[in-house]
């Protein structure tokens, strides 16, 4: 027997909730990412995308499309069909920081997109080349206001989270360093093991291996505490900077107007991907903090590190060039 389009509808409405919600996804997700390949963003999309995709009964598929220090994509996520089959990977430094340095800023991040969740927390490490005689948070800062202006540092871009952790050690402690920004955290490495640059402020991941194997010198670690992977590096906390604790975070969101059932599913799968043991041991080694937070919660974290970074931009006078 055929239904008439008015049964059917109706026949749908009279259906609950999560049995409408089965019905998503009939297609692969599109998760993008807004930073090149290689970098920690990619992969930590591509460790959740497997076990995601698997939760989903669909491909997760990581597209890249880096540009802008992350707007490019994350502006992409947000003029997408609100239908849950493309979301986004945002950092902490698109949602939070450069809505107050770009003058036109493309997209509204509690406006124009549905936080799904936080993802991780990544902290940053203090490193400098081996060439600069320094050991310990209190030589660096003595060093650096003995050579004002003489010393430089690399981020992955003006308003990255890596730039504005170093800021924001600029302004607790004094010091006065010249900012040299890269198009990505994985050329600032380069140049910090090379020499070119003398200070190096990164994600955990981007710089595990120098350290380790001795081409930059760990000073401390941005985190309220110490890293099991790195049980020797003190934080800035306890070198003296009570309030250097910051992080670069990763969320997935979606365009606004996603329904809300069909975020509670890429919440669900999420954190089924943060569950997964393979997926733990990854983030472990790369000393991230894996959080798995809920919509509300990743809204309001938004909210709360755009009023920190706000005040920390408007501090250090801190343009787009």
């Amino acid at each position: 027997m055929k239904l008439s389009r008015r049964s059917a509808l109706g026949l749908m409405a009279a259906l609950p909730m999560p049995a409408l919600a089965q019905a998503f996804p009939d297609q692969p997700i599109r998760l993008i990412v807004p930073f090149p390949p290689g970098g920690p963003a990619d992969i930590i999309g591509r460790l959740i995308s497997r076990v995601m995709g698997d939760k989903l009964g669909k491909p997760v598929i990581v597209e890249n499309r880096s540009g802008g220090g992350g707007l490019v994509g994350i502006e992409a996520v947000a003029r997408s069909r609100p239908d849950g089959l493309t979301i986004g990977l945002a950092s902490s430094g698109v949602l939070t920081v450069q809505p107050h340095l770009t003058q036109q800023m493309p997209f509204d991040a509690l406006r124009d997109l549905a936080p799904i969740g936080m993802v991780i927390s990544v902290p940053q490490i203090l490193t400098v080349n081996p060439n600069l005689p320094v050991r310990d948070l209190r030589e660096f800062i003595a060093r650096a206001k003995a050579e004002p202006g003489k010393l430089s540092y690399g981020s992955a871009g003006i308003g990255s989270s890596l730039h504005m952790s170093m800021e924001l050690l600029k302004q607790l402690s004094g010091i006065d360093v010249v900012h040299v920004p890269y198009r990505g955290a994985a050329p600032a490495v380069t140049d910090a093991v090379a020499g070119r640059i003398e200070i190096l402020m990164a994600d955990v991941p981007a710089i595990l291996s120098q350290i380790r194997g001795g081409t930059l010198r760990p000073l401390g670690i941005s985190a309220p505490k110490r890293l099991d992977i790195l049980p020797d590096l003190p934080t800035l906390v306890e070198a003296g900077l009570p309030d250097m604790i910051c992080d670069t975070s990763y969320g997935l969101v979606a365009p606004a107007g996603t329904p809300p059932e069909r975020i509670t599913l890429l919440r669900n799968a999420m954190v089924a991907a943060l569950n997964d043991p393979e997926t733990r041991q990854a983030f472990a080694a790369q000393g991230g903090t894996l959080v798995g937070s809920t919509p509300d919660e990743f809204t309001q974290a938004i909210r709360e590190g755009s009023a920190r970074w706000g005040q920390v931009v408007r501090a250090g006078n801190i343009k787009l060039e």
